[in-house]
């Protein structure tokens, strides 16, 4: 991380945390970040679901809720990006405060409750995106919609035509009974009418599934039938946590999801038993508590065939993505693979 980028972080943590990631937007938006292009070696490119990759280091949903910054994103050193969550009409979110820095724990607590400005919005930007990149969106549902289930399908048949992947969001702790829609029998409904909505579009879209990192050993099972017979293309593990085991920062006990260190190990676990289930049939992104080129190596391992990271560039900066994607490189070339794609569950016993 170069110095200016260290001064920048150091300004932004000395406001409120939702403020400062306005403020994050706008100087990506104004040009004042670096952006170096993707990171791309003969290891590190690869393809998942179909989709080919300069490399396997994506930006998780969340970051740019609202596809502001789409261009400068693309330029940022990731593999692929996504954005959102979307849902069918704007919405508030949950009353501030909403989001805070647990900096003793490399970590963070939202409660957002899927803010954004709604999918007509998005999908105009969308459509304005660079063609160059990789770009995909995550679906939600609105609050007090009547037909949660319906709404992912909305949002796809709005955005479908300028996505490279959509990504059925049921995994957020941060609307009420949201994770109900992960049982056998909801989720197989639900992505039933996303996959029908897909399948109506001009261009296939490959749709993934997020699912949360607090599933029993009978839950990751249930997911991993339902991802077998739903024809979805890939599953993202996981999202955040309502678990606040081991925490030491003062905002340890406020309510929301938990991202960041402490997710590490919990999510490359559940990562792991779904790679063992699947087989190699569904491929897998990790994401969850990584800020090092070991730990997306360690969740490739374990059986992801790419990783996503969010909060970690909370306290490393967006160039976070340029250093993992190199150190990744190099991690594989120390052990021997030519590709990235041979490293994927290699030592996905280790987390079993």
């Amino acid at each position: 991380m170069k110095l200016t980028e260290k001064l920048a972080l150091a300004a932004l943590h000395r406001v409120d945390p939702e403020v400062a990631h306005g403020l994050s937007i706008k100087a990506l938006k104004a040009g004042l970040t670096p952006t170096p292009g993707p990171v791309t070696s003969s290891r590190l490119k690869t393809t998942l679901a179909g989709i080919a990759l300069p490399n396997p280091v994506g930006l998780a949903a969340g970051f740019d809720k609202n596809a502001e910054a789409l261009r400068p994103l693309s330029r940022a050193g990731f593999g692929f990006i996504e954005v959102g969550a979307a849902t069918p009409r704007p919405q508030p979110g949950n009353p501030k405060p909403r989001l805070f820095r647990l900096t003793e724990d490399r970590a963070a607590i939202n409660r957002f409750g899927f803010n954004n400005e709604g999918m007509e919005a998005i999908g105009a930007r969308l459509a304005q995106r660079p063609r160059d990149a990789v770009i995909g969106l995550n679906l939600g549902a609105n609050k007090d919609s009547d037909d949660r289930a319906a709404d992912f399908a909305r949002v796809l048949a709005h955005c479908g035509a300028h996505l490279d992947f959509a990504t059925v969001n049921v995994s957020s702790p941060n609307t009420e009974k949201l994770r109900d829609l992960q049982g056998k029998a909801a989720l197989s409904a639900l992505l039933a009418g996303v996959i029908d909505t897909r399948d109506g579009l001009e261009r296939r879209v490959p749709v993934f599934l997020k699912i949360a990192p607090d599933l029993d050993r009978e839950g990751i099972e249930d997911i991993a039938a339902v991802a077998l017979e739903s024809g979805i293309d890939a599953v993202i593990a996981t999202n955040t946590t309502l678990s606040r085991e081991g925490l030491k920062s003062a905002h340890k006990g406020e309510a929301g999801g938990l991202s960041g260190a402490p997710l590490f190990e919990r999510s490359t676990r559940v990562l792991a038993q779904l790679s063992d289930l699947l087989q190699d049939q569904v491929p897998l992104i990790g994401v969850g508590g990584i800020s090092t080129a070991e730990q997306a190596y360690a969740k490739i391992c374990a059986g992801a065939s790419a990783v996503q990271l969010y909060t970690a560039m909370v306290y490393g900066g967006l160039s976070l993505a340029c250093e993992i994607a190199n150190g990744l490189d190099q991690l594989l070339a120390r052990d021997g693979f030519d590709t990235v794609v041979q490293a994927v569950g290699s030592k996905r016993k280790d987390w079993l």
